[in-house]
């Protein structure tokens, strides 16, 4: 539910509107406004938390308000306890849900697809095999990708390495490049989303060419929460979650293979490919870094639209009044 209602004009479209070319203290309350709304409601971080339900799905995880609503109603939570822990956990049926199975990735190709939880490289690899690519993990999950390691061949770097995009990209081009080798399974997002969403696509793997087959993933929220936020559970707390929850319902498509046309740049190939994902699997499409979950807004961002008031305000060199600005 919507805490505000968002007017979605552009900087562009509300003060060029009114005004060009000079300076008018009244601009201050377009940037004012848009402070407002960010903190009332940010579309950005919100992502990075549990989907809010429209009703209680009997999970302490989903919403722990609704435990004292009435003592019929933590009656039943508690039968729901009873049910989850002593008949579904020792008996789980650790069945997906529903692929669309048309347009299965092959070899020598990427796949790339919406990145929700580890439990998408699961989900996908029950219905073949992939090459994995990404960052050297500790713990469980390390230990995961070690037995991984001993079976296929995947493409793992330390966090240093993934700094040096050329050697990243170097690696995938020569895997590729072997039309032996199992295709390759990237997450682009390069973090897990709440599934709401589908942010920002790195470029780094629409620019080593090849074909690229996008994967939609969409899961259920109403039986179970699948989205790790890595930053508030850890990997044995977050797998006893999804073993003690309902269920984990999820949908897959497998879309059409698609390459990068003449004169496409990776970052528009990246924008495209994410746009038919989250098409497919019903999910907004955020031009926003996944690794705002970790990390400040780049500098980049804040110049860009100091940038975009400054070519409003400056655009024909005049105030006004006819003195030059």
């Amino acid at each position: 539910m919507r805490i505000i209602q968002r007017e979605e004009t552009s900087m562009e479209k509300e003060i060029a509107g009114q005004h060009r070319g000079y300076f008018s203290l009244a601009d201050i309350m377009y940037f004012a406004k848009k402070g407002c709304e960010a903190v009332a409601e940010d579309e950005v971080t919100q992502r990075f938390t549990s989907e809010e339900l429209l009703s209680w799905n009997l999970l302490s995880r989903t919403n722990a308000n609704f435990h004292r609503v009435s003592w019929q109603l933590t009656a039943v939570w508690v039968i729901g306890i009873l049910i989850r822990y002593c008949l579904l956990v020792p008996f789980r049926n650790y069945s997906h849900g529903c692929c669309y199975r048309e347009n299965r990735p092959q070899k020598g190709g990427i796949c790339v697809a919406n990145h929700t939880s580890p439990l998408d490289v699961l989900i996908l690899a029950s219905d073949g095999c992939y090459s994995l690519v990404g960052q050297v993990h500790g713990g469980l999950l390390g230990l995961i990708q070690k037995s991984c390691m001993q079976t296929s061949q995947h493409v793992l770097f330390e966090r240093s390495e993934m700094k040096d995009r050329h050697l990243v990209r170097k690696r995938i081009r020569e895997h590729i490049a072997d039309k032996a080798k199992l295709p390759i399974l990237i997450f682009p997002e390069g973090t897990c989303i709440n599934n709401t969403s589908v942010m920002m696509f790195k470029k780094g793997s629409f620019e080593v060419g090849g074909i690229i087959h996008p994967v939609a993933i969409k899961y259920d929220p109403r039986f179970g929460d699948a989205f790790w936020n890595s930053t508030k559970y850890s990997m044995m707390t977050y797998s006893f979650n999804v073993l003690t929850s309902w269920a984990i319902v999820c949908n897959v498509w497998y879309l059409p293979p698609m390459v990068k046309e003449e004169e496409e740049d990776a970052v528009h190939f990246a924008n495209r490919v994410k746009a038919v994902i989250a098409a497919r699997g019903g999910m907004s499409v955020l031009p926003w870094d996944g690794g705002l979950k970790r990390k400040k807004v780049k500098e980049s961002f804040k110049e860009e639209q100091q940038k975009k008031y400054c070519q409003l305000v400056t655009e024909n060199g005049f105030m006004g009044n006819g003195n030059v600005y």
